[in-house]
Protein backbone atom coordinates (compact mmCIF):
# COMPACT_ATOMS: atom_id res chain seq x y z
CA UNK A 1 0.00 0.00 0.00
CA UNK A 2 2.83 2.37 0.88
CA UNK A 3 4.49 1.97 -2.50
CA UNK A 4 1.31 2.02 -4.62
CA UNK A 5 1.42 4.12 -7.76
CA UNK A 6 -1.43 6.63 -7.53
CA UNK A 7 -3.19 9.16 -9.71
CA UNK A 8 -6.53 10.92 -9.52
CA UNK A 9 -9.34 8.44 -10.02
CA UNK A 10 -11.81 11.31 -10.52
CA UNK A 11 -9.84 13.04 -13.27
CA UNK A 12 -7.12 11.20 -15.20
CA UNK A 13 -7.41 7.88 -13.38
CA UNK A 14 -5.46 6.03 -10.73
CA UNK A 15 -3.29 3.25 -12.22
CA UNK A 16 -3.54 0.98 -9.17
CA UNK A 17 -7.32 1.34 -9.05
CA UNK A 18 -7.45 0.55 -12.75
CA UNK A 19 -5.32 -2.55 -12.24
CA UNK A 20 -7.64 -3.75 -9.47
CA UNK A 21 -10.69 -3.14 -11.65
CA UNK A 22 -9.19 -5.13 -14.53
CA UNK A 23 -8.25 -7.95 -12.16
CA UNK A 24 -11.75 -8.08 -10.69
CA UNK A 25 -13.44 -7.98 -14.09
CA UNK A 26 -11.24 -10.82 -15.35
CA UNK A 27 -11.96 -12.91 -12.23
CA UNK A 28 -15.69 -12.40 -12.71
CA UNK A 29 -15.72 -12.73 -16.48
CA UNK A 30 -17.32 -9.31 -16.94
CA UNK A 31 -16.44 -6.49 -19.33
CA UNK A 32 -15.30 -4.24 -16.52
CA UNK A 33 -15.58 -3.27 -12.87
CA UNK A 34 -15.62 -0.16 -10.69
CA UNK A 35 -13.93 0.22 -7.31
CA UNK A 36 -16.21 1.66 -4.61
CA UNK A 37 -15.92 2.21 -0.85
CA UNK A 38 -18.40 -0.41 0.35
CA UNK A 39 -20.61 -3.35 -0.53
CA UNK A 40 -23.72 -1.35 0.27
CA UNK A 41 -22.68 1.32 -2.22
CA UNK A 42 -21.92 -1.35 -4.83
CA UNK A 43 -25.41 -2.82 -4.43
CA UNK A 44 -27.05 0.60 -4.48
CA UNK A 45 -25.16 1.56 -7.64
CA UNK A 46 -26.62 -1.52 -9.30
CA UNK A 47 -30.11 -0.62 -8.10
CA UNK A 48 -29.65 2.93 -9.38
CA UNK A 49 -28.52 1.70 -12.80
CA UNK A 50 -31.29 -0.82 -13.37
CA UNK A 51 -34.31 0.88 -11.82
CA UNK A 52 -36.13 4.21 -11.71
CA UNK A 53 -38.43 5.76 -9.14
CA UNK A 54 -41.71 3.87 -8.92
CA UNK A 55 -40.20 0.60 -10.17
CA UNK A 56 -40.13 -2.58 -8.12
CA UNK A 57 -37.26 -4.72 -6.87
CA UNK A 58 -37.76 -8.42 -6.12
CA UNK A 59 -35.57 -10.05 -3.49
CA UNK A 60 -35.67 -12.56 -0.67
CA UNK A 61 -37.50 -11.31 2.40
CA UNK A 62 -34.22 -11.62 4.36
CA UNK A 63 -31.93 -10.22 1.66
CA UNK A 64 -29.11 -7.94 2.75
CA UNK A 65 -30.15 -5.30 0.21
CA UNK A 66 -33.52 -4.98 1.98
CA UNK A 67 -32.69 -5.64 5.64
CA UNK A 68 -29.21 -4.24 6.22
CA UNK A 69 -28.77 -1.23 3.93
CA UNK A 70 -30.77 1.32 5.94
CA UNK A 71 -33.74 1.38 3.58
CA UNK A 72 -31.60 2.70 0.71
CA UNK A 73 -33.73 1.06 -1.99
CA UNK A 74 -36.63 3.35 -1.09
CA UNK A 75 -34.76 6.34 0.30
CA UNK A 76 -32.26 6.74 -2.55
CA UNK A 77 -34.11 5.35 -5.56
CA UNK A 78 -37.83 5.58 -4.78
CA UNK A 79 -38.43 1.89 -5.35
CA UNK A 80 -40.89 -0.44 -3.75
CA UNK A 81 -39.93 -4.02 -2.95
CA UNK A 82 -41.63 -7.35 -3.48
CA UNK A 83 -40.28 -10.18 -1.35
CA UNK A 84 -40.22 -13.93 -1.89
CA UNK A 85 -39.58 -16.85 0.40
CA UNK A 86 -36.68 -19.20 -0.09
CA UNK A 87 -34.56 -21.92 1.45
CA UNK A 88 -31.00 -21.19 2.57
CA UNK A 89 -30.77 -18.25 0.22
CA UNK A 90 -32.33 -19.93 -2.82
CA UNK A 91 -35.53 -18.07 -3.79
CA UNK A 92 -38.62 -20.15 -4.46
CA UNK A 93 -38.79 -20.12 -8.25
CA UNK A 94 -42.58 -20.47 -8.49
CA UNK A 95 -43.11 -17.64 -6.02
CA UNK A 96 -40.58 -15.51 -7.87
CA UNK A 97 -42.38 -16.15 -11.14
CA UNK A 98 -45.66 -15.07 -9.55
CA UNK A 99 -44.10 -11.82 -8.24
CA UNK A 100 -42.95 -10.60 -11.66
CA UNK A 101 -45.37 -7.89 -12.78
CA UNK A 102 -47.24 -8.01 -16.07
CA UNK A 103 -46.99 -5.07 -18.46
CA UNK A 104 -49.95 -3.15 -17.03
CA UNK A 105 -50.16 0.60 -16.51
CA UNK A 106 -51.67 0.24 -13.06
CA UNK A 107 -48.72 -1.78 -11.75
CA UNK A 108 -45.05 -0.99 -11.11
CA UNK A 109 -42.45 -2.38 -13.45
CA UNK A 110 -40.34 -5.30 -12.24
CA UNK A 111 -37.05 -3.52 -12.81
CA UNK A 112 -34.62 -5.81 -11.02
CA UNK A 113 -34.30 -9.23 -9.39
CA UNK A 114 -31.64 -9.36 -6.68
CA UNK A 115 -29.95 -12.55 -5.46
CA UNK A 116 -27.28 -13.04 -2.79
CA UNK A 117 -24.20 -15.30 -2.79
CA UNK A 118 -23.38 -16.45 -0.17
CA UNK A 119 -26.61 -15.80 1.71
CA UNK A 120 -25.78 -14.02 4.96
CA UNK A 121 -29.03 -14.47 6.90
CA UNK A 122 -28.95 -18.25 6.51
CA UNK A 123 -25.40 -18.36 7.82
CA UNK A 124 -23.29 -18.01 4.69
CA UNK A 125 -25.00 -20.85 2.83
CA UNK A 126 -24.02 -21.35 -0.81
CA UNK A 127 -26.98 -20.90 -3.14
CA UNK A 128 -26.89 -23.78 -5.67
CA UNK A 129 -25.72 -22.89 -9.16
CA UNK A 130 -28.77 -24.57 -10.72
CA UNK A 131 -31.06 -22.30 -8.68
CA UNK A 132 -29.30 -19.14 -9.84
CA UNK A 133 -29.24 -20.35 -13.45
CA UNK A 134 -32.99 -20.97 -13.33
CA UNK A 135 -33.57 -17.47 -11.97
CA UNK A 136 -31.42 -16.03 -14.76
CA UNK A 137 -33.48 -17.83 -17.40
CA UNK A 138 -36.76 -16.70 -15.81
CA UNK A 139 -35.51 -13.11 -15.73
CA UNK A 140 -34.54 -13.27 -19.41
CA UNK A 141 -38.04 -14.46 -20.29
CA UNK A 142 -39.40 -11.30 -18.68
CA UNK A 143 -36.56 -8.98 -19.80
CA UNK A 144 -35.64 -8.21 -16.19
CA UNK A 145 -31.99 -7.83 -15.16
CA UNK A 146 -30.49 -9.80 -12.28
CA UNK A 147 -28.08 -8.30 -9.76
CA UNK A 148 -25.96 -10.59 -7.60
CA UNK A 149 -24.96 -9.31 -4.19
CA UNK A 150 -21.72 -11.26 -4.16
CA UNK A 151 -20.26 -9.74 -1.02
CA UNK A 152 -18.99 -13.21 -0.06
CA UNK A 153 -18.80 -14.66 -3.56
CA UNK A 154 -15.19 -15.73 -2.99
CA UNK A 155 -16.39 -17.93 -0.12
CA UNK A 156 -18.87 -19.60 -2.48
CA UNK A 157 -16.07 -20.19 -4.98
CA UNK A 158 -13.91 -21.95 -2.40
CA UNK A 159 -16.75 -23.90 -0.77
CA UNK A 160 -18.26 -25.14 -4.02
CA UNK A 161 -15.33 -25.40 -6.43
CA UNK A 162 -17.39 -23.39 -8.93
CA UNK A 163 -15.48 -20.51 -10.52
CA UNK A 164 -16.35 -16.88 -9.93
CA UNK A 165 -17.01 -16.60 -13.68
CA UNK A 166 -19.65 -19.33 -13.56
CA UNK A 167 -21.39 -17.74 -10.59
CA UNK A 168 -21.22 -14.27 -12.15
CA UNK A 169 -22.67 -15.56 -15.42
CA UNK A 170 -25.97 -15.92 -13.56
CA UNK A 171 -26.31 -12.14 -13.23
CA UNK A 172 -26.12 -8.94 -15.28
CA UNK A 173 -24.25 -7.13 -12.52
CA UNK A 174 -22.22 -8.47 -9.59
CA UNK A 175 -20.83 -6.88 -6.46
CA UNK A 176 -17.84 -8.34 -4.60
CA UNK A 177 -16.58 -7.24 -1.20
CA UNK A 178 -12.82 -7.10 -0.79
CA UNK A 179 -12.89 -6.25 2.91
CA UNK A 180 -14.64 -9.31 4.34
CA UNK A 181 -12.94 -12.69 4.20
CA UNK A 182 -10.57 -11.52 1.48
CA UNK A 183 -9.01 -9.26 4.09
CA UNK A 184 -8.55 -5.84 2.46
CA UNK A 185 -9.15 -2.91 4.84
CA UNK A 186 -11.77 -1.26 2.65
CA UNK A 187 -13.55 -1.50 -0.68
CA UNK A 188 -15.78 -3.44 -3.04
CA UNK A 189 -16.15 -3.93 -6.78
CA UNK A 190 -19.26 -3.64 -8.93
CA UNK A 191 -19.01 -5.33 -12.33
CA UNK A 192 -21.05 -5.61 -15.51
CA UNK A 193 -21.03 -4.89 -19.22
CA UNK A 194 -19.94 -1.63 -20.84
CA UNK A 195 -23.43 -0.12 -20.96
CA UNK A 196 -23.97 -0.92 -17.29
CA UNK A 197 -20.62 0.60 -16.32
CA UNK A 198 -21.28 3.81 -18.20
CA UNK A 199 -24.40 4.39 -16.14
CA UNK A 200 -22.75 3.05 -12.97
CA UNK A 201 -20.10 5.77 -13.10
CA UNK A 202 -22.84 8.39 -12.99
CA UNK A 203 -24.60 6.74 -10.05
CA UNK A 204 -21.27 6.30 -8.22
CA UNK A 205 -20.61 10.03 -8.65
CA UNK A 206 -24.03 10.89 -7.22
CA UNK A 207 -23.41 8.67 -4.21
CA UNK A 208 -19.97 10.18 -3.58
CA UNK A 209 -18.07 7.03 -4.46
CA UNK A 210 -15.16 8.57 -6.38
CA UNK A 211 -12.09 8.45 -4.13
CA UNK A 212 -9.28 10.48 -5.73
CA UNK A 213 -5.86 8.89 -4.94
CA UNK A 214 -7.43 5.58 -3.99
CA UNK A 215 -4.50 3.46 -5.15
CA UNK A 216 -3.21 3.23 -1.59
CA UNK A 217 -6.27 1.16 -0.59
CA UNK A 218 -6.85 -0.44 -4.00
CA UNK A 219 -3.40 -2.02 -3.66
CA UNK A 220 -4.70 -4.04 -0.72
CA UNK A 221 -7.62 -5.13 -2.87
CA UNK A 222 -5.19 -6.51 -5.43
CA UNK A 223 -3.43 -8.52 -2.73
CA UNK A 224 -6.83 -9.73 -1.52
CA UNK A 225 -7.85 -11.06 -4.93
CA UNK A 226 -4.45 -12.50 -5.83
CA UNK A 227 -3.65 -14.22 -2.53
CA UNK A 228 -6.75 -14.13 -0.34
CA UNK A 229 -9.18 -16.46 -2.07
CA UNK A 230 -7.74 -19.92 -1.46
CA UNK A 231 -6.98 -19.24 2.19
CA UNK A 232 -10.72 -18.84 2.82
CA UNK A 233 -10.83 -22.61 3.27
CA UNK A 234 -9.10 -22.05 6.63
CA UNK A 235 -11.93 -19.78 7.73
CA UNK A 236 -14.50 -22.37 6.67
CA UNK A 237 -12.83 -25.09 8.74
CA UNK A 238 -12.61 -22.82 11.76
CA UNK A 239 -16.29 -21.83 11.44
CA UNK A 240 -17.31 -25.50 11.52
CA UNK A 241 -15.21 -26.02 14.64
CA UNK A 242 -16.81 -22.96 16.22
CA UNK A 243 -20.28 -24.27 15.39
CA UNK A 244 -19.43 -27.61 17.00
CA UNK A 245 -18.18 -25.81 20.11
CA UNK A 246 -21.69 -24.43 20.67
CA UNK A 247 -23.67 -27.37 19.32
CA UNK A 248 -22.26 -29.68 21.98
CA UNK A 249 -23.53 -27.40 24.77
CA UNK A 250 -27.10 -27.45 26.10
CA UNK A 251 -29.24 -24.51 25.03
CA UNK A 252 -27.52 -24.00 21.67
CA UNK A 253 -28.18 -25.33 18.17
CA UNK A 254 -25.43 -24.87 15.58
CA UNK A 255 -24.99 -27.99 13.42
CA UNK A 256 -21.45 -28.02 11.99
CA UNK A 257 -22.64 -29.81 8.84
CA UNK A 258 -24.81 -26.77 8.06
CA UNK A 259 -21.87 -24.38 8.36
CA UNK A 260 -20.66 -24.18 4.77
CA UNK A 261 -18.45 -21.10 4.72
CA UNK A 262 -17.03 -18.59 7.22
CA UNK A 263 -20.23 -17.74 9.12
CA UNK A 264 -21.38 -19.77 12.11
CA UNK A 265 -25.00 -19.22 13.12
CA UNK A 266 -25.82 -20.15 16.71
CA UNK A 267 -29.45 -20.39 17.83
CA UNK A 268 -30.43 -20.15 21.47
CA UNK A 269 -33.12 -22.71 22.33
CA UNK A 270 -34.61 -22.46 25.81
CA UNK A 271 -31.29 -21.03 26.92
CA UNK A 272 -31.11 -20.07 30.58
CA UNK A 273 -28.44 -18.65 32.87
CA UNK A 274 -28.86 -19.02 36.62
CA UNK A 275 -32.37 -20.25 36.00
CA UNK A 276 -33.38 -17.17 34.00
CA UNK A 277 -34.08 -17.04 30.24
CA UNK A 278 -31.39 -15.22 28.28
CA UNK A 279 -31.59 -13.78 24.77
CA UNK A 280 -28.87 -13.44 22.15
CA UNK A 281 -28.17 -9.70 22.64
CA UNK A 282 -27.59 -10.24 26.36
CA UNK A 283 -25.27 -13.16 25.75
CA UNK A 284 -23.42 -11.16 23.08
CA UNK A 285 -22.87 -8.44 25.69
CA UNK A 286 -21.48 -10.92 28.20
CA UNK A 287 -19.16 -12.37 25.56
CA UNK A 288 -18.07 -8.84 24.72
CA UNK A 289 -17.01 -8.34 28.33
CA UNK A 290 -14.79 -11.39 27.86
CA UNK A 291 -13.21 -9.90 24.72
CA UNK A 292 -15.28 -11.91 22.22
CA UNK A 293 -16.95 -9.90 19.45
CA UNK A 294 -20.19 -11.36 18.08
CA UNK A 295 -23.35 -9.95 16.49
CA UNK A 296 -26.87 -10.76 17.63
CA UNK A 297 -28.84 -11.04 14.39
CA UNK A 298 -32.14 -11.79 16.13
CA UNK A 299 -33.40 -12.23 19.67
CA UNK A 300 -32.36 -15.89 19.55
CA UNK A 301 -29.55 -15.85 16.96
CA UNK A 302 -25.84 -15.09 17.22
CA UNK A 303 -23.62 -14.69 14.15
CA UNK A 304 -19.92 -15.47 14.42
CA UNK A 305 -17.54 -14.62 11.57
CA UNK A 306 -14.20 -16.33 10.96
CA UNK A 307 -11.56 -14.39 9.02
CA UNK A 308 -7.82 -14.05 8.57
CA UNK A 309 -7.39 -12.41 12.00
CA UNK A 310 -9.09 -15.29 13.85
CA UNK A 311 -7.33 -18.58 14.58
CA UNK A 312 -7.51 -21.73 16.72
CA UNK A 313 -6.30 -19.89 19.83
CA UNK A 314 -9.33 -17.62 19.55
CA UNK A 315 -11.62 -20.64 19.69
CA UNK A 316 -9.87 -21.61 22.91
CA UNK A 317 -10.54 -18.11 24.26
CA UNK A 318 -14.19 -18.41 23.20
CA UNK A 319 -14.54 -21.78 24.92
CA UNK A 320 -13.01 -20.41 28.12
CA UNK A 321 -15.28 -17.33 27.97
CA UNK A 322 -18.33 -19.54 27.60
CA UNK A 323 -17.26 -21.67 30.53
CA UNK A 324 -16.82 -18.55 32.63
CA UNK A 325 -20.25 -17.20 31.69
CA UNK A 326 -22.03 -20.53 32.11
CA UNK A 327 -20.21 -21.32 35.33
CA UNK A 328 -18.94 -24.61 33.88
Amino acid sequence: MGSAEVGDDVLDGDPTVQRLERLGAEWLGKAGALYVPSGTMANQIAVGVWARGGDELIALADAHVLLFEAGAVGALHGLQSATVAGHNGAPDLDELRARIRPDFIHMPTTALISVEQTHMSSGGRVVPLASLQAIRELAREHQAPVHMDGARLANAVVASGTSARDWAACADSVSVCLSKGLGAPVGSLIAGDDEFLERARVVRKRLGGWMRQAGVIAAAGIVALESGVERLAEDHRLARELAALFDERAGFVSPPDQTETNLAIVRLVDFELAGQPMDAPTLAGLLGEEGIGVMALQADVLRFVCHRDVGPSDLERLSSALDAILGA
